[in-house]
Parts: C-alpha cells; structure tokens; sequence
C-alpha cells in the first residue's frame, strides 16, 4: 500500500503515520510544500525508532509524484480521502498496491483534484460535530481496511 500526504502541516501527525507505515510494509510519500523539516528531532520523535525504516519518498510538488506513480503507471489506482463525498472506505475494493491520498489538515485535498477524480473519492462516516479526524487517526482507519481486504498481506 502506498499513503500518500499532500503538504503535511503537523509533524506530530507525520511522525505517527510513519510508524504505521512501518509496521505495516506501507510506503509513505511526502508532497511538498511541507509545514516542518524532515531532519526535525520532533518527527522522529513522534515516530519513535521507527522512523528510520520508513519507506518514505519525498515529492518536490503534486505533479512530480502524479507523473512518476500514476500517470506512467498504467495498474496504478489512487484514492482521496475527504468529508466531501458520501462514498465510504468501506465501498472501494482496494488492492494491495494501491495509493490512498490525503491533505494537509486544514483545508483537505484541493477541489479541482476532487471534481476530477470524483468516483475515487472516499471518506470515514461520522458525526457533523466537527470538521473532520485528526490525520493521523484517518489514515489507521483507511489503511487497515484496504489491508483487511487484502488478507492483511504486507
């Protein structure tokens, strides 16, 4: 599985979900611009000693990543998670190297990459009493799903 971020804000957040990619055999990849610098001792802080065994790719900007894992890549398959749309996780079959992607958390992946891509868009149900799940707790959810369904096979 690959977890893709969209310029990531909040280290703690990062830190986290690479320490469930790592656990998980998942590849991470970074789009810049982002809210902190890799070499901060509060990533890795966040990502305990796994920090250093992530598979992690760093993308100067959307279009370096798109071109070099979707668009010259005829199986690849990718997924936005967002509040915007009424298809849950739940619904997509997922294979096991797909890429599930998500924005920086205070605004979500842009509209115009929603309105393209509308049937690849997914979300987590819940409760309108807030604006969304903390990032880090969105992609554990979504994750383990798209492993579920692939018999948990890393």
């Amino acid at each position: 599985m690959n977890i893709v971020l969209l310029n990531p804000e909040i280290h703690v957040n990062t830190g986290n979900i690479g320490r469930t990619c790592v656990l998980t055999n998942t590849r991470l990849h970074l789009i810049k611009p982002l809210g902190f610098e890799l070499d901060d001792k509060k990533i890795r802080r966040a990502g305990l000693d796994y920090w250093k065994n992530v598979q992690l790719f760093v993308w100067e900007n959307l279009e370096h990543f798109w071109k070099e894992n979707i668009e010259n890549n005829e199986n690849a398959k990718i997924y936005f998670a967002t509040t915007k749309t009424d298809q849950r996780y739940t619904d997509v079959k997922f294979n096991h190297d797909d890429y599930i992607m998500f924005g920086p958390e205070s605004r979500g992946i842009p509209e115009e990459i929603l309105n393209k891509y509308k049937e690849n868009n997914i979300t987590i149900p819940m409760l309108p009493l807030g604006r969304s799940l903390n990032l880090s707790n969105a992609v554990a959810i979504v994750l383990f799903e798209a492993l579920r369904q692939n018999n948990f096979e890393y």
